[in-house]
């Protein structure tokens, strides 16, 4: 996409719109996403209100001013808020900023908002971005008790689970990676007298509380979900930006000079880290995320979330491939038709040209379908698209048929005059006039065929012209007063047999011509099945990359947990292990389960029964060159 086609925010919008007991989504904001169709990395930040969100986050944009920061004890930023601006070190992404509302404002009617902002940011963004005040500890972990209930909030799959448990467990295929920004931090960053970075600062924080009591096990809540649902973690401290308090509440007002020293590197450090190692914006299995995909997966989540049911990720991906692969099915089809305008010049000199125009232009469409489309249930679409291109293909072929027959039909027109006129003037009216018009008639056939690119339809247009002379050519003949009645006679059975001649050659041409559309058709199919097989075969490594990505962090967790004195915990995710470890088993070694799809699919592309006969068919066509020309035709038409 080029910079020019991507939206000119100037200052944020309101994506999601907070009226405490009600979620809305803001159309405008939905119309800018709608214009972003390259992919999207998306930071979301989160946390308690009056902690200084807003300003990481028009430092993110590169502005000082953008997000409303507000000077008082009461909440500037309601919903959720959006920002899209140019990615400064991904030139072909945007950068998405959203801003929410801070949890636990007591101005709030119901406490439920928080949990769903909370979740929706999660479920949005792929770096998350935790902010909080002070330190880490037992009541900051206490605070976030937002990331416990997203068992309750969120769901991976459709159908149900085990008290959410295996639901849970594949969080961590699409969950975003987490930060934790601490703010005013003025601990020193040390452990045992030895000094520790700040990401050993949260892991060690994150370390669970000995013990099997309620109040160790509840304090522990947060510290395991956090360690079980966000493989990637990072922790930024911040000194407190300037200690004059009036100048504090007014911050985006304060020049850079007057700021701390420590705390503008490290503001500068956290920038960087995002806007360097922040992802795209991915589903699972590798779905990349563009603006457009971001604003389906907005609505389909708060649609959810009004009408009382569990946002879920399954759900939304299926609502986001029906809307692309039906986009992805209008892509191609539009690429096949401006191609062939481009490539074909009707008519074409022969139909395999057409046919290999089309094969050319056909296998592009494919790839761009492939390309758009993902998670095409029993390919639906792809057939879809194989109907239209055939559709547009047949309606080709007969406009190129159209175009033979005319420009046929105007050469011998012209090329005929001289015979037309000669017959009206009677000229071959005359003693030896049947062999001065035979002589004229062989000379019109010959610069017929001196034309060039007369297109399929030549030798049948010249068949029927003959067809049309024979009652005339006989009249001419029988009139001949230079001809004896055994000399006509002749001539009327070699007229006879050179009318029979040509009406065979016109069979074979016009079996060749439906041998070449099977084949055609034969290729057309083949060329599906190879594409629908590569793209299997990316999709399954995609897959078994992220299902690996998934064990590896599930046995870190496991051994963090060992290693921290809890082998009860640690021996309960051997299920979940065993479980991960054979999935990645089966899609490593099924590989054939492609080809038994790619056997289902020529019989869904094709039609209910009619895969068998059509291969049949084809491998009939191929033995038939001894078969009378007649016989030929009619088994043709019964295929």
């Amino acid at each position: 996409v080029a910079m020019a086609s991507r939206p000119n925010m100037t200052a944020p919008i309101c994506l999601v719109e907070n009226n405490n007991e009600h979620l809305s989504v803001n159309q405008k904001a939905l119309e800018i996403l709608g214009q972003i169709s390259e992919p999207v990395v998306v930071v979301a930040i989160v946390g308690l209100y009056r902690t200084g969100k807003s300003y990481l986050m028009n430092r993110l944009a590169g502005r000082n001013h953008g997000f409303p920061l507000g000077s008082t004890v009461q909440s500037k930023t309601k919903g959720i808020w959006m920002w899209c601006v140019p990615h400064p070190c991904k030139p072909d992404c945007t950068l998405v900023l959203l801003d929410t509302e801070g949890l636990g404002d007591v101005e709030k009617g119901d406490p439920k908002n928080d949990s769903w902002i909370f979740a929706l940011a999660v479920l949005l963004c792929s770096s998350f971005v935790y902010n909080s005040m002070s330190t880490i500890n037992h009541q900051a972990l206490e605070q976030l008790h937002y990331v416990t209930e997203l068992t309750e909030l969120i769901r991976a799959k459709s159908s149900p689970t085990r008290d959410g448990i295996e639901d849970s467990s594949e969080f961590v295929s699409f969950f975003p990676d987490f930060v934790w920004a601490v703010r005013d931090f003025s601990l020193e960053l040390e452990l045992n007298g030895r000094p520790i970075t700040e990401d050993e600062y949260l892991e060690n924080a994150l370390k669970l509380v000995p013990g099997l009591n309620p109040k160790a096990q509840i304090s522990n809540l947060p510290r395991e979900c956090i360690r079980h649902f966000f493989p990637r973690r990072k922790c930024f401290v911040f000194d407190r930006p300037i200690n004059d308090k009036e100048l504090l509440a007014h911050i985006e007002k304060v020049v850079d000079n007057q700021l701390d020293p420590n705390f503008k590197e490290q503001t500068k450090n956290f920038c960087s880290y995002i806007l360097t190692q922040a992802r795209t914006k991915t589903l699972r299995e590798g779905i990349m995320v563009t603006g457009k995909r971001l604003r389906t997966l907005v609505v389909t989540y708060v649609d959810a979330i009004n009408s009382g049911a569990v946002p879920c990720l399954e759900n939304a991906v299926t609502t986001l491939a029906q809307l692309e692969n039906s986009g992805a099915v209008q892509k191609a089809a539009n690429h096949y038709s401006e191609q062939m305008a481009q490539r074909v010049s009707f008519p074409t000199d022969t139909l395999q040209e057409l046919l290999d125009l089309h094969a050319a232009c056909e296998r592009e469409a494919i790839a761009i379908f492939m390309e758009h489309s993902f998670k095409d249930d029993n390919q639906a679409f792809q057939k879809n698209l194989v109907e239209i291109i055939k559709d547009k293909q047949d309606k080709i072929l007969l406009r190129n048929e159209e175009a033979s027959v005319k420009f046929c039909q105007e050469k011998l027109e012209h090329l005929s005059k001289s015979l037309m006129e000669g017959i009206s003037a009677g000229i071959f009216s005359v003693p030896g006039g049947h062999k001065l018009y035979m002589e004229t008639k062989e000379r019109l056939e010959q610069d017929y065929w001196q034309v060039p690119r007369k297109g399929v339809k030549a030798h049948e247009v010249l068949q029927r012209f003959l067809q049309s002379q024979a009652a005339t050519e006989n009249s001419i003949l029988q009139a001949d007063k230079a001809l004896t009645d055994g000399e006509k006679a002749m001539a009327a059975e070699r007229a006879k047999k050179e009318a029979a001649e040509k009406e065979q050659e016109l069979l074979r041409q016009k079996l060749q011509e439906q041998q070449q559309q099977m084949e055609a058709q034969k290729r057309s199919l083949e060329e599906n099945i190879l594409q629908l097989k590569e793209k299997m075969e990316r999709d399954r490594e995609t897959i078994i990359r992220e299902q690996n990505m998934i064990l590896e962090h599930k046995l870190k967790v496991q051994e963090d947990l060992l290693r921290e004195g809890f082998k009860k915990k640690s021996e309960e995710m051997n299920a979940e292990i065993n479980h991960l470890r054979n999935m990645i088993d089966t899609a490593q070694n099924d590989n054939t389960s492609w080809i038994e799809k790619a056997i289902d699919v020529f019989s869904i592309l094709v039609g209910p029964g009619k895969f068998f006969r059509f291969v049949q068919g084809i491998g009939l066509l191929l033995k038939m060159n001894s078969i009378n020309e007649t016989k030929k035709v009619c088994l043709l038409k019964k295929m």
